[in-house]
């Protein structure tokens, strides 16, 4: 498989998983400000979108989009505990785990990256997701995984996502039970592993 990427950025989740799977990818960076990739294609042409992740399966057909590439790679390796088995309810607490990260915490998060944005605009979204992490941090009691008892999928994506804060001035710290979550994820030696890959190692 083929993993176009951009360092810091969300592809590093599928990566992950790739990696906790066991899975031989090879990664392809992607010059998301000119759509190329490294190797002077046109990245437009494998993701019309021109975002990552995209995943290229070994018969040439391209996945895009994060929450649907990484069940696809613990789906494809089962015995990984990635995500539980499709059909049961822990799938269903999976994908909304996952769907909650992306829709929450994800995109507002990467507003903030977004150039022109005035600082009341910057105001009101940190005050936005600062009030989803007092949430999420309220609501996490005393799990060690975000679903079920083992890592999966939610906990790669949730610690690549949450990693964004020091970058736009806010201190995950400030979420004691999301920062030790993350401490944990980061000493997998898969995530270690993943994260050197793409260039953030």
């Amino acid at each position: 498989m083929k993993l176009f990427h951009s360092p810091a950025s969300c592809s590093l989740s599928p990566a992950i998983a790739l990696f906790e799977a066991g899975f031989p990818v090879e990664l392809v960076k992607v010059d998301l400000r000119n759509k190329t990739t490294e190797h002077g294609a046109d990245y437009r042409a494998i993701n019309p979108l021109g975002y990552v992740p995209a995943l290229q399966l070994d018969d040439g057909e391209i996945l895009v989009e994060g929450p649907a590439i990484v069940q696809f790679i613990a789906d494809l390796a089962p015995a990984s505990g990635l995500a539980p088995a499709n059909g049961t309810r822990e799938r269903y607490r999976l994908q909304s785990a996952l769907a909650f990260i992306n829709s929450e915490l994800h995109k507002g998060i990467g507003v903030l990256f977004a150039p022109g944005l005035s600082d009341e605009e910057k105001a009101g979204m940190t005050k936005r997701i600062r009030f989803r992490l007092d949430q999420h941090e309220a609501q996490w009691g005393e799990r060690t995984w975000f679903v079920g008892e083992g890592f999966t999928v939610a906990d790669g994506y949730q610690f690549v996502v949450l990693n964004w804060l020091q970058f736009v001035g806010m201190d995950l710290a400030d979420w004691p039970k999301l920062a030790a979550h993350g401490a944990r994820v980061r000493a997998r030696p898969a995530v270690q592993a993943a994260m050197k890959a793409v260039g953030l190692g």
